[in-house]
């Protein structure tokens, strides 16, 4: 019960914080944006109870990062751990959200429609502006397509796949665990806990490798079932 109701404490929070300070700061500081991601996401961390610790080294040079996807912790562990400019790949219908909708819409991150076919051309000609930008900020991407509470990554959406190999991308693997113990949106639990981010090693995406993104995901998942082992971290 007590887990029960630290849930909806929990996402009364991140409502409260997210659409009720981030956005409107958001809209007066134009050219801090970045900065009040990072900064008021590690605020509700720590209001839910949660901490971050991190294995391995991000690499801010890369194109995009690739991670597994639990929910909502999963985005603001990344953005709260460091102060990467990360621009989020995301469906339409968030976008779309009232209100909540502008906490994707005024930090310009990707939006996709899936249910049109010209999506992944838009999606594709956004991922070249953001590799091209001087500002150089870093795609993020869940290469499931959807949030899952299972062990085994779902298969990989082919979208991650076409644009990393027709712009030849840079990518840096990144695992996640223990997100949905901190916060957990399929039970409705939540409970204190340490969110680990695992770093892997990046790489420069060679299409005429034609096993690298399966390659990809069982890499990915390999270092999800170690985590299991090793640690009992889920993820």
């Amino acid at each position: 019960m007590f887990a029960k109701i630290r849930f909806y404490y929990g996402a009364a929070t991140i409502s409260f914080i997210a659409a009720g300070i981030m956005v409107p700061l958001m809209m007066i500081f134009k050219n801090k944006r970045s900065k009040i991601l990072h900064q008021y996401n590690a605020v509700i961390l720590k209001f839910l109870g949660g901490k971050i610790e991190t294995t391995g080294k991000r690499d801010n040079s890369v194109d995009m990062f690739a991670m597994n996807h639990q929910g909502i912790i999963d985005i603001i562990a990344m953005e709260a751990a460091e102060p990467s400019d990360i621009r989020w790949v995301a469906k339409k219908q968030l976008f779309d959200a009232p209100w909540f909708g502008y906490l994707l819409k005024l930090p310009n991150m990707v939006c996709v429609d899936r249910e049109n076919k010209a999506g992944l051309i838009k999606l594709i000609k956004d991922a070249k502006a953001t590799k091209e930008d001087e500002h150089h900020r870093i795609l993020a991407i869940f290469p499931e397509g959807t949030r899952t509470d299972k062990q085994t990554l779902l298969p990989f959406k082919g979208g991650t796949r076409i644009i990393a190999e027709k712009l030849k991308l840079r990518i840096q693997p990144i695992i996640i665990t223990n997100s949905k113990l901190l916060l957990n949106e399929h039970t409705k639990t939540a409970h204190s806990a340490t969110v680990h981010i695992t770093y892997l090693e990046p790489f420069t995406v060679d299409k005429s490798d034609k096993e690298w993104y399966q390659n990809l995901q069982k890499m990915m998942q390999d270092r999800i079932d170690q985590e299991k082992i090793e640690h009992e971290r889920e993820r």
